[in-house]
């Protein structure tokens, strides 16, 4: 039983909630989800962005879409954290935490806005589930990052009926068993997660990555299997608004 989830924001939530994306992106994973859910994050106009997620909803893409803040509240109190311990990395963080605490099945697919797997010809998924059935020292699997498979055996220090075997976690891609990340396991600090970038403070992954090494546990990377990563180009939204306004005539709003 598995929910597939990514995410939006106000720079990104025109190219996340295109249909053809979504199908792509679902296509790609070669799997079938009991739930599939999109999260709402700090955007300017929520109402626009949710009429959007309902057309990929009556196209059966999505389930269900959650404006994360109409639910911040809560979900902080479940996990015993408050706005400022993030120092900063809150909006990094609080949708990915909203997703483990809507996830309603034994295993959570997580794919950041601007991550989308390869494709579904080497299906890592259903072999690192079973692998964390059995190893309950295994708390994340993930494919590799943009074809880095050398950077991923670097990282590693085994490995394991197909997937490298070490430390590391990135919210770009995840596989976890929602039940551990259901914990009070965001407090913990360790001198290696210092290599997370500055500006997002103490964040959501830079926390996983703390508790993972200060109790050995492990992740599991796929040998054969890769997801893409590539940043929206943040001027885009701008670009395609101002050719759709001179195409119909209309002001630039």
């Amino acid at each position: 039983m598995l929910t597939f989830e990514t995410k939006c924001y106000e720079n990104d939530w025109e190219f996340v909630l295109h249909s053809n994306r979504m199908r792509q992106i679902l296509d790609r994973c070669g799997h079938t989800f009991q739930e599939k859910t999109v999260f709402i994050n700090n955007v300017s106009s929520p109402s626009k962005v949710k009429r959007q997620a309902d057309k990929l909803i009556r196209a059966g893409l999505l389930d269900r879409w959650i404006h994360v803040e109409d639910h911040a509240a809560s979900i902080l109190d479940f996990f015993q954290l408050e706005k400022p311990d993030f120092n900063g990395g809150y909006y990094y963080s609080i949708a990915e935490l909203a997703g483990i605490y809507f996830c309603n099945t034994p295993f959570l697919l997580h794919f950041s806005s601007d991550s989308i797997p390869d494709s579904s010809d080497h299906n890592w998924i259903p072999a690192a589930m079973q692998l964390m059935d059995t190893r309950k020292d295994i708390l994340v699997a993930n494919a590799t990052w943009d074809y880095r498979y050398e950077h991923a055996a670097e990282e590693s220090f085994t490995s394991l009926d197909g997937f490298y075997l070490g430390y590391g976690f990135s919210d770009q891609c995840y596989l976890i068993r929602t039940a551990d990340f259901r914990q009070a396991i965001y407090g913990e600090q360790h001198a290696l997660s210092a290599r997370y970038p500055i500006y997002g403070g103490e964040l959501f992954e830079k926390r996983v990555d703390s508790y993972m090494r200060n109790h050995q546990l492990f992740r599991i990377t796929s040998m054969q299997s890769s997801y893409i990563h590539r940043n929206y180009p943040v001027q885009a939204n701008l670009r395609r608004k101002i050719k759709w306004r001179l195409l119909f005539n209309r002001p630039i709003e």
